[in-house]
């Protein structure tokens, strides 16, 4: 095989790559490493002080990446934040903020 050859088929991962199954593997323990990771320090971030609510959903991308329970997860936190965004937006269930009344002793 002529070098280039060889480092195309380095470069080339299909299902018919004699290393596919070590790269799927590998790829898997590193996405769930650093997905882990940053997901560990953002759930510690709940107590020490940190942005837990920014790091967290980015662990669960991480991890979505590989994993259906983390993409599930992810899903679950976004719906609970939109709501909660929602809940501080339509404080007293009114939709905008009633205009001021008019000055006093007028």
């Amino acid at each position: 095989m002529p070098p280039t050859a060889v480092i195309w088929s380095l470069l080339v991962f299909d299902d018919k790559h004699p290393l596919y199954n070590s790269y799927r593997i590998a790829k898997r323990i590193a996405i769930g490493i650093v997905g882990g990771s940053v997901l560990v320090v953002g759930v510690c971030m709940i107590v020490l002080p940190g942005p837990a609510f920014i790091v967290i959903p980015v662990g669960l991308g991480i991890l979505g990446i590989e994993f259906a329970w983390a993409r599930i997860w992810l899903k679950k936190v976004k719906a609970k934040a939109q709501a909660v965004t929602k809940s501080f937006t339509n404080r007293n269930g009114r939709d905008e903020i009633p205009p001021p009344g008019p000055p006093p002793g007028r």
